[in-house]
């Protein structure tokens, strides 16, 4: 058992880099776990937990700390802004790479400068039949570009947290404590959600799990920038957080919801709905449990 007697810096570097790695570890337990059929309907769990974290957990907490709403809303703004900007780099970048070719035989309007190289037959049902499985195949996810945005977005988060964890050890040992035990538990339901995210975008278990490792380093990264720089630091946590929130918004409005709308079946819809609940209730079911 560590002793209380350790210095804050200490403190604040093992919390930080054991509760980032355990939270990601709990969280890809569940969610690695569950078979890839079940992926595109369990989104809809990512998609409640992710819009849940946004409404009762990051933006009340930047309001709070903000010098005024219309700062955090225009930051909110801007960040929807500017993810949306990356993500049409994004498709640029592959509408000027071989995937281009692809996406004219299912529409030509998303890259009109790429022409099929073989014309295209629809007399015979045999002749289009692999194009149909191709094209299929090549829209199962998308290319990873939800991904990347929830990793932007979970590592501004995460850098936060850290931030957090690093003025509540300077203020106290205890409340450190508790206020890391706080962030780890809260964390783990929104984890579970980027894991899913990451495998509905294409990404493998494996690619998933590092790069939920590697987003958790940004708190480690906020923690210590926290303990030398405080004051300075703190003054830009209602900044990122709003970013953070920005980019967990613009995912699940953007990129996730227009999806489900594709399975239109009663059942479907009705799983969908449920898993959406269940997401949005985990996290304030947590956030009212650790509040009382």
């Amino acid at each position: 058992m560590l002793s209380l007697e350790l210095s804050p810096l200490a403190w604040i570097v093992s919390t930080c880099l054991f509760g980032g790695v355990m939270s990601v570890m709990i969280a890809a337990f569940f969610a690695l776990n569950a078979q890839r059929k079940w992926v595109p309907m369990l989104v809809s769990y990512a998609i409640g937990a992710l819009l849940a974290a946004v409404f009762l957990e990051i933006l009340p907490h930047a309001f709070e700390v903000a010098p005024s709403v219309e700062a955090m809303t225009g930051t909110v703004l801007f960040g929807i802004l500017l993810f949306f900007t990356l993500e049409k780099l994004v498709l640029w970048r592959h509408c000027h790479g071989d995937h281009c070719e692809a996406h004219a035989i299912h529409d030509e309007a998303h890259c009109p400068d790429v022409k099929p190289k073989q014309p295209v037959k629809f007399t015979a049902v045999t002749q289009v039949a692999p194009n149909i499985s191709a094209q299929h195949h090549h829209h199962a996810h998308d290319d990873g570009r939800s991904g990347m945005m929830i990793m932007i977005g979970d590592t501004f988060h995460n850098f936060v947290d850290g931030i957090l964890i690093a003025a509540a050890f300077m203020v106290d040992t205890q409340v450190g404590l508790v206020t890391a035990i706080a962030i780890i538990a809260h964390e783990i339901p929104q984890e579970v959600g980027d894991f899913l995210i990451l495998l509905h975008s294409g990404y493998s278990k494996k690619q998933a799990l590092l790069f939920n490792l590697f987003s958790s380093l940004a708190t480690m990264v906020g923690g210590l920038l926290a303990y030398y720089a405080l004051q300075t630091v703190q003054s830009w946590v209602p900044y990122i957080l709003s970013l953070a929130a920005a980019s967990m918004l613009y995912v699940a409005v953007a990129d996730l919801i227009p999806g489900l709308h594709k399975r239109t079946a009663i059942k479907d819809t009705f799983m969908q709905i449920s898993l959406i609940f269940l997401g949005v209730a985990s996290i304030g079911i947590t956030k009212w449990w650790l509040e009382g």
